[in-house]
């Protein structure tokens, strides 16, 4: 028989199979023989008190040969003479699961995608690190795979009502990715193991009949009778399709502007902005696993933390254990920061965003006003958010003294409005500068910041430390602009427009955008019949 067991295991047995077996077979009253085998189900650390223990679910096989598990396998289907066309803009988590959901519908798609493979990225991103040359198309946000390819991997949603997740982790385990996504609580692939599953699928889609098309930025559209007939791309190609899916990720603020120029609706959205803050990766496990050194058999420790300050939410975000901060810019003269692990987590530095909410009414306060006089608040302008969010990233461009280096102060030296005169390690390659922060970030953000620090250290002791560095700025959280879509996901003005993913804000991160492409791709279908 096959049999769901949940057991609790010391951090040491966790990995032991022979172990697990024997508990299996305790807990079932039968000798050890008779577990033929078992995979996890389910797989989460309990470090709530000083005895840490690992919960694990598995599904074992007594008494009858080992069933493993089994995946939901790929339905592709051939579609080199498919009559329908579908053009996908963007090639992130949302196209590349639009594309294979059209597969699957015997749908033809075409991939495009500014910005380079991810082989030539990784030159692009190389220039940017080491020598702060930046190419526009091609960077941490830009080219084959969208910003989740070179940010870490992780795949933790709580978007479990918007589609199958177990759906996106068996293919993304198909297409290359480790077993191990499939039960972890808190599932990882990691930045070095990304590019091989992207080029996995852009190879199984050009197999299948599909086109993905490469330094191909659209530039224009062109409409008539309230559907699009084609787009125009900087290469000066013109390419026509049935239906559109408008995938282009939370970056593309030249396809905002394109949208807004041409009388298509889009709206601003609030969307959450701050610092970076980086620990030693040691200090951060001495706090969460309550002891001097990591015990070996668990993985490095991460933290989630929120505090409400003066009505709004302070959050860590994108919290990567053994990462590293990484320039995530895409243009000259403006500075982003993100940060990514490798799958292994093997860094000696923990990382992760602490942002806070921003919305419109924020960028009238008199305070905003008064930082950037620049700003011309119009509650009409729907890319009101997104030119706040860029007067943010140039000051800190500014701050930072150029060439891609970010101002940065010691954590506790923030919250006590106190300069650094130095810096700790930082894994951020173009390197850090000491500045205080209230210079760099508009008031209602650097005091809520400051208040949540403190908060955050009286929850986790030893947090708010001057070991710690808050690197600025964190400002690609989300789109900071909607782009509206009707009940059949068509854009409520152009009837073969799909607004997906991120961009359109819709998802936010791969698991999420994955689904959305996969739902839109759906719902496209379903408009031919």
């Amino acid at each position: 028989m096959q049999k769901k067991i949940s057991l609790s295991l010391k951090p040491s047995e966790s990995h032991r199979e022979d172990v697990i077996k024997g508990y299996i077979a305790a807990a079932e009253g039968v000798d050890p023989s008779a577990v033929t085998g078992f995979y996890p189900l389910r797989h989460s650390i309990d470090a709530r008190s000083r005895t840490i223990r690992v919960n694990l679910s598995v599904m074992a096989s007594i008494h009858e040969p080992f069933r493993p598990r089994t995946l939901d396998p790929l339905r592709s289907q051939d579609v080199h003479g498919a009559g329908r066309r579908v053009a996908i803009i963007g090639t992130g988590p949302a196209g590349l699961f639009a594309a294979l959901q059209l597969l699957e519908l015997g749908i033809r798609p075409i991939l495009l995608e500014r910005g380079k493979d991810v082989r030539e990225r990784r030159r692009d991103l190389a220039l940017l690190n080491r020598e702060g040359t930046i190419d526009p198309d091609s960077n941490y946000c830009f080219g084959e795979g969208g910003a989740g390819t070179y940010s870490d991997g992780k795949l933790y949603t709580r978007s479990n009502k918007r589609g199958d997740v177990d759906r996106i982790l068996s293919l993304l385990v198909q297409f290359g990715a480790d077993e191990r996504i499939l039960y972890e609580s808190h599932p990882h692939i990691g930045t070095n193991k990304l590019p091989g599953i992207i080029s996995a699928i852009r190879d199984h889609i050009r197999a299948c009949g599909g086109e993905v098309h490469f330094s191909e930025r659209v530039t224009d559209l062109e409409t008539a009778e309230g559907r699009i007939r084609s787009v125009l791309t900087a290469s000066g190609n013109r390419i026509e399709a049935d239906g559109f899916i408008l995938a282009t990720g939370h970056s593309a603020r030249d396809i905002f502007r394109l949208l807004h120029r041409r009388n298509i609706l889009i709206l601003a959205k609030p969307f959450a902005l701050g610092v970076r803050v980086e620990h030693p990766q040691a200090l951060i496990d001495s706090i969460q696993y309550k002891c001097d050194l990591r015990d070996p058999a668990l993985p490095p420790a991460s933290y989630a933390l929120v505090q409400q300050v003066q009505d709004k939410g302070v959050f860590s975000f994108c919290m990567c254990p053994g990462g590293i901060i990484a320039p995530a810019s895409t243009s000259e003269g403006s500075l982003v920061v993100n940060g990514w692990s490798p799958s292994r987590r093997n860094n000696p530095f923990a990382n992760s965003g602490v942002v806070v909410e921003v919305n419109t009414a924020d960028i009238f306060d008199s305070r905003t006003r008064r930082f950037f006089p620049s700003l011309k608040p119009d509650e009409d302008d729907p890319l009101l958010l997104m030119t706040f969010q860029n007067l943010v990233e140039e000051a800190a461009f500014r701050a930072g003294g150029g060439r891609f280096a970010a101002p940065a102060q010691r954590l506790a030296d923030l919250a006590g409005r106190t300069l650094s005169q130095t810096l700790p390690a930082c894994s951020y390659k173009p390197g850090v500068n000491p500045v205080d922060l209230s210079e760099v970030l508009p008031p209602f953000i650097h005091e809520r910041l400051r208040e949540g620090f403190i908060a955050f250290g009286r929850k986790m002791r030893g947090y708010l430390s001057n070991e710690a560095i808050a690197v600025a700025t964190e400002s690609r959280t989300s789109s900071p602009v909607r782009i509206p879509r009707n009940d059949d996901l068509q854009h409520p003005q152009v009837s073969n427009l799909y607004p997906c993913g991120e961009g359109a804000g819709y998802a936010g991160g791969i698991v999420s955008a994955a689904m959305d492409g996969q739902k839109v791709a759906m719902a496209l279908s379903r408009s031919y019949k």
